[in-house]
């Protein structure tokens, strides 16, 4: 599809976990030929299926889906590789005369994707060695304070535990002597070779949201089950090389797990901790997403919200 500008289209379906983009997006390729590529941090690990709600073979058979099962939970994935990688696929998408529809709740990716890189200081290990250290003697939660000491925008973003960003941070304000966000306010915004159309799937009672949540991450951890996220984490645990300090295994759910199996708290507070953890991921999603003025909102709890983005994008395309 291509707009009025002779730029084509893609079109985003952002919003917070649990708030049906999946389902829109599978909606709008019934309707559209679409392909869909995920905009999730945590989709691209092979091995992490339930706990990261994963799209189903029959969802997948749907539509093609892109940048799902492309690395191992060893392995890292950052920003800067999801933006050449999406750039590449809609270009390849739009070539098959298809819409591209980027799907998911990881805000940085989008804000990656539609701002460009940035001119950051590279990493330090002697430095993050040091930060690591005095995680370990103090807690990341006393990190997360000293960041938003250092840089108050940035800290109000990343949860107290977020181990991996929060030591980004404060590299960054050790080697620049300047606030991350200050450095991101900074940079030129570059122009996408293609008009991005942005829907965010937002709730308009979030006591409804969390009962989603709750919902749907009981489902994961369901006994009756043999597929379920206990078992999921002891099949990668039983390969011996990862531990709980991987990006991959601090994903929400996957870090609860681990600890329970590792006797540190009970199955009861195992179930509590991850749903208190997914909903303040939702919390910060959202927060990202107040952030972004171009986006079109929707209620997420609304009847047909794929409809109304359809009759947006039939309109847009005039």
């Amino acid at each position: 599809m291509t707009t009025q500008a002779h730029r084509p289209l893609a079109v985003a379906i952002m919003g917070p976990t649990a708030s049906g983009k999946t389902a829109a997006a599978l909606a709008i390729a019934a309707r559209i030929p679409s392909e869909i590529i995920s905009v999730d941090s945590a989709l691209v690990y092979r091995g992490m299926d339930i706990g990261t709600a994963k799209p189903t073979r029959a969802e997948r058979a749907a539509a093609p889906h892109h940048l799902i099962d492309i690395i191992d939970p060893l392995d890292a994935y950052s920003v800067a590789q999801f933006r050449n990688d999406t750039l590449r696929l809609v270009d390849d998408i739009v070539g098959r005369g298809k819409l591209p529809l980027l799907v998911g709740g990881t805000m940085l990716y989008f804000k990656g994707l539609a701002d460009g890189l940035d001119e950051l200081p590279g990493a330090d290990p002697a430095l993050r060695a040091e930060l690591e250290d005095e995680a370990a003697r103090h807690g990341w939660p006393a990190m997360h304070q000293r960041l938003a000491a250092l840089d108050p925008v940035t800290a109000a973003r990343l949860a107290p535990n977020d181990a991996q960003r929060i030591q980004r941070a404060l590299e960054i304000c050790a080697l620049s002597g300047k606030p991350m966000s200050e450095l991101l306010a900074l940079r030129e915004k570059t122009e996408l070779p293609f008009e991005l159309l942005s829907f965010a799937l937002e709730p308009s009672d979030r006591a409804v949201l969390h009962e989603r949540i709750a919902r749907r991450f009981d489902i994961m951890l369901d006994e009756g089950n043999d597929d379920n996220l206990i078992r999921e984490v002891e099949v990668l645990r039983r390969r011996g090389d990862l531990h709980p300090g991987l990006p991959s295994m601090r994903c929400v759910g996957y870090r609860q797990a681990w600890e329970y199996l590792d006797g540190e708290i009970d199955y009861k507070t195992m179930r509590e901790t991850g749903i208190i953890a997914t909903r303040q991921l939702a919390k910060r999603q959202l927060t990202w997403l107040r952030s972004m003025p171009q986006r079109g909102v929707i209620d997420c709890l609304g009847s047909d919200p794929a409809a109304t983005m359809l009759a947006q994008i039939a309109a847009h395309g005039r």
